[in-house]
């Protein structure tokens, strides 16, 4: 009850702040767990997510995000936790699988930083190996808006992609760490990157 009134206000804040459109949510099933994987364009980006879905969820955030305690608040209230960079993969993979078991949706940025021009970059294999771990269907996310910063106003386009099925992708089970490399970077990432990509460069309706 307490988590559906503050992400209320939370929409409220957030509509009021700035042009904000959301596209095909309906492709999302609100009784249904999935891997959120969105582009990276600012540090609104995780509550832009959250909003787009439904229900509570899970993702990693680099540590600095922790350093404002007002944002901390805000981002730990909706399943963020800090990783640090070039830590290992298994911490991150372990906590993701125990907040799906537990009802939570997982939200990943497979870029792992914030594009300054608006283009997708590369997807990393450690986000991709997560979401193989995770094994749900995912979800597919594009944010748009014009210039490099958000401001007062900005019109922000969040689009929700076609749902990519969990068993299109291939299993990384008993793989050598050789061969899931390979998997991870030739199978599992390009439909996801380029998912993200479709949305971000779909012209304005």
């Amino acid at each position: 009850m307490i988590y559906r009134f503050v992400m209320i206000l939370i929409r409220l804040a957030m509509y009021f702040w700035f042009d904000l459109h959301f596209e095909h949510r309906e492709r999302i099933d609100k009784h249904k767990k999935y891997i959120f994987v969105s582009n990276h364009r600012s540090y609104a980006d995780p509550v832009l997510v959250a909003l787009a879905g439904y229900g509570r969820f899970s993702f990693m955030a680099k540590k600095e995000l922790f350093d404002n305690p007002v944002f901390a608040g805000v981002i730990r209230w909706l399943g963020a936790f800090p990783v640090e960079r070039g830590k290992g993969d298994s911490a991150v993979i372990d906590r993701a699988v125990h907040d799906f078991e537990n009802g939570r949706s997982f939200v990943i940025f497979p870029e792992g930083t914030r594009s300054k021009d608006g283009r997708v970059g590369r997807g990393k294999a450690g986000v991709a190996l997560v979401a193989s771990k995770v094994h749900a269907d995912i979800i597919p996310i594009g944010i748009n808006f014009q210039g490099e910063k958000l401001h007062f106003r900005s019109k922000v386009i969040v689009r929700i992609g076609e749902p990519i099925p969990a068993d299109s992708l291939p299993s990384v089970e008993n793989l050598s760490d050789r061969e899931l490399l390979k998997t991870l970077r030739t199978e599992y990432l390009p439909p996801i990157m380029n998912g993200i990509k479709n949305l971000v460069d779909e012209p304005e309706k």
